[in-house]
């Protein structure tokens, strides 16, 4: 009688660890993805609303986020872009009393 309470079954099945650590590497994914949407205020993805984030501004890694309805498109400036460099007039656009628009190129 105190053999078999020494010697059980259970104890000998190797997959009962494999999923056991399963368990624990979902529980930690998902607390994981809660501090990250806590820390960086990104609850807005999570909502139906629509918004625009604009990440570093005015940096040369700025990125411009938004959401319309299900889509979320990201927005990275090119090198062209980030130049520094500045337009030029190509032409001139006039509204006329009934709301169109005319553009005169120069």
């Amino acid at each position: 009688m105190r053999k078999s309470l020494l010697k059980r079954q259970d104890d000998s099945d190797p997959m009962s660890v494999v999923s056991n650590l399963f368990d624990v590497a979902m529980v930690f994914a998902v607390a994981l993805m809660v501090a990250l949407v806590g820390r960086y205020n990104m609850s807005e993805l999570l909502t139906q609303e629509d918004f625009t984030m604009v990440k570093n501004p005015g940096k040369d890694n700025m990125e411009i986020i938004t959401k319309e309805g299900e889509h979320v498109n990201r927005y990275v400036p090119s090198e062209t872009q980030q130049a520094g460099k500045k337009g030029k007039r190509v032409g001139v656009a006039y509204e006329l009393e009934n709301g169109e628009i005319i553009y005169i190129p120069e």
